[in-house]
């Protein structure tokens, strides 16, 4: 998606001489890959860094094009969310010393982009998504303001047909209906670039399959979603289901996903890009002067732009990758399932396990269908998003825990191809090291937050936990340690951070207990003395809200009518009481509560019973402002 000049392929002309190219684009590839054209000999690594911009209360922020404009370098460039910039490191040959100037050139354009965000009052944070990401941060007024992107979203809408849907399942639950891509632009990852030899390219791709369970099951780091626990790399769903154009229907027909980790090996170079043409309609056009084929025929090297559009709209987690550098065509496998953070050192120990992976590759997976059925490394991928380092993957014939199939087997073999490449031991074990470690320890970037969001809800909010563990996570990333040096998130850290509420979103309850109209009135009491609640909103079986009761205006009823045994919810409720917006400025809410003495506000989202705050919500913000007063006058 970085060409700039696209449109929806809807114009039936445009369309089909944009499908005209794409055809000549794969024959213009197996031209290439016949002849010996692409080059080979050679292995070179990249990288892509993606990173989330908080502003001085640790939410996510809105000026993503201001700080790319005070940055003012070609390494870094917009994402979907305005809350996010990416970084694309220079190519680089895998030679000795090429890790240690991988990471330090992230080191630096890392530190050029803080000291950015710094002068509008920002921060850099590295994480798979971002703790304190809240439903605003997924409106479309988030969006990044840049044409490919509102093209991108009205044509999946289109596809869809309908609102996209969430439905994940971990420790806790988020099912929720949205109409736009936003929830995808929660997702910031770490995306790995590895040349592969024409010659080695099926193996190394089915190795890179093979692989990814094992490796993901180590490296991940985004286990919260607003405020939900769900898998250890939640990316992985999130980003399937967030710009799934899939429709339900009535039938058994299959349809792929856009976002998928494949369905088989793969035979022949170009068997990927067959199948994603196949099987994916194409969502955008751009203006192409001259046919791949024609180009090849003049002697000219084809950039083959129909085909890398196409191929740039189907997320594939192991994609492969066309370019043309310095006038020199080449293959390579681009890694896009390995999350961002928890430090730069952190990922570039990730490069460097999965870079030995690749280049040490053992012979006898040069037939990978001989060994494994595909079947299989789908679904260590699958367990490996969600149980991390605890989950058991089969390997070589056997069931084995992720943490002993890391340490036994896979550091060895990618030591062994660092090795071959020429890295020499003191390079390797400095990065292989920082895996082994956290791997040793259960310490993943998922593992660290779980442990600290528990820690932090004993006396926070949900929000405020999510906000909080932003903050201390910002703090573990400039202290220099990798994440299986960091000690455990606690409260008492909390000291001199600034956090605030901004909208009603941010502050309700949302895990509530209801009651439907013809619920007895005496079960709706014994309900409010068991649980010590005061508020119990009346809806019916689609989530409507019809009305609120109270604990007093409950008790005054029974003084007043001793003889109703059966009387219900309906009777004593008070219909249709005053109820406010999720997105609700959070100082209006309080303004609201106080001018009216209410004791409680519901929360509607699109006629829809959304959460609660009440008199002690309110109490314990305004608590908050007064202590943040206190400190700025002090």
């Amino acid at each position: 998606m970085g060409i700039q000049s696209i449109s929806i392929a809807t114009d039936p002309e445009a369309r089909k001489v944009f499908l005209r190219h794409l055809i000549d684009d794969v024959q213009a590839l197996q031209h290439m890959l016949d002849a010996g054209m692409i080059e080979s000999g050679i292995t070179r690594l990249g990288a892509e860094q993606e990173f989330c911009l908080v502003n001085s209360f640790y939410k996510p922020s809105r000026n993503n094009l201001r700080v790319l404009q005070s940055i003012d370098d070609p390494h870094f460039t917009t994402e979907l969310a305005r809350y996010n910039l990416e970084i694309n490191l220079d190519p680089m040959e895998l030679r000795a010393g090429t890790l240690n100037d991988m990471a330090a050139q992230l080191r630096e354009l890392l530190g050029k982009a803080e000291r950015a965000a710094a002068l509008h009052g920002e921060k850099v944070v590295l994480a798979g998504i971002l703790p304190s990401i809240d439903y605003r941060c997924v409106q479309i007024d988030y969006l990044t303001p840049r044409e490919r992107y509102r093209t991108l979203d009205a044509m999946l809408k289109k596809l869809r047909g309908g609102d996209f849907e969430l439905n994940l399942s971990g420790v806790d639950e988020l099912i929720i209906k949205h109409r736009n891509i936003l929830f995808e632009a929660c997702n910031t990852s770490f995306q790995m670039h590895y040349q592969v030899d024409p010659a080695d390219f099926v193996a190394r791709y089915n190795w890179a399959q093979a692989i990814a369970g094992p490796l993901l099951s180590v490296c991940v780091n985004s286990p919260l979603l607003i405020g939900r626990q769900l898998w250890a790399e939640t990316r992985i769903p999130l980003f399937q289901q967030s710009i799934d154009t899939r429709s339900k229907g009535f039938n058994m027909r299959e349809r792929q996903q856009r976002v998928t980790f494949g369905n088989r090996w793969i035979s022949e170079p170009t068997d990927v890009y067959k199948s994603d043409i196949a099987r994916h309609t194409i969502l955008f056009s751009t203006d192409i002067e001259k046919s791949s084929l024609d180009i090849l025929k003049e002697g000219g090297i084809p950039k083959l732009p129909a085909l890398t559009l196409h191929n740039g709209t189907v997320y594939k987690w192991n994609r492969p990758c066309y370019g043309v550098g310095g006038g020199v065509p080449h293959l390579r496998i681009e890694n896009r399932y390995i999350p961002s953070g928890p430090t730069p050192e952190d990922e570039i120990a990730n490069l460097a396990l999965w870079t030995g992976l690749m280049h040490g590759m053992p012979d006898r997976y040069e037939d990978i269908a001989q060994i494994m059925p595909f079947e299989h490394a789908k679904e260590n991928f699958q367990k490996a998003a969600m149980w991390g380092i605890g989950s058991i993957m089969w390997w070589e014939g056997e069931y084995i825990g992720a943490k002993r199939l890391v340490m036994d087997k896979l550091i060895p073999i990618a030591d062994e191809g660092l090795e071959k490449a020429g890295i020499p031991e003191e390079e390797r074990f400095k990065w292989l090291s920082i895996v082994l470690k956290r791997t040793a320890n259960y310490n993943t970037g998922s593992r660290w937050m779980l442990h600290g969001f528990r820690a932090l809800r004993k006396d926070l909010s949900r929000d405020e936990a999510c906000t909080a563990l932003t903050a201390i996570l910002h703090k573990r990333q400039q202290s220099g340690k990798v994440v299986s040096r960091w000690e455990p998130a606690k409260t008492e850290e909390l000291e001199g951070i600034r956090m605030r509420y901004e909208i009603a979103g941010n502050a309700m309850t949302t895990d509530l207990i209801t009651v439907q109209e013809h619920d007895l009135a005496d079960m709706v009491l014994r309900i409010m003395d068991w649980r010590n609640i005061r508020h119990l909103p009346v809806e019916d079986n689609e989530g409507r809200l019809l009305g609120l009761i109270t604990k007093a205006g409950l008790t005054a009823w029974f003084h007043a009518h001793p003889d109703q045994p059966y009387a219900t919810a309906a009777d004593v409720m008070q219909p249709d009481p005053l109820t406010i917006s999720a997105s609700m400025e959070i100082e209006a809410v309080l303004d609201l509560m106080e001018r009216n003495k209410l004791s409680c506000l519901p929360v509607v989202t699109e006629g829809l019973l959304a959460g609660l705050i009440t008199d002690k919500d309110a109490a314990k913000i305004r608590a908050r402002q007064r202590r943040i007063e206190r400190k700025k006058r002090g």
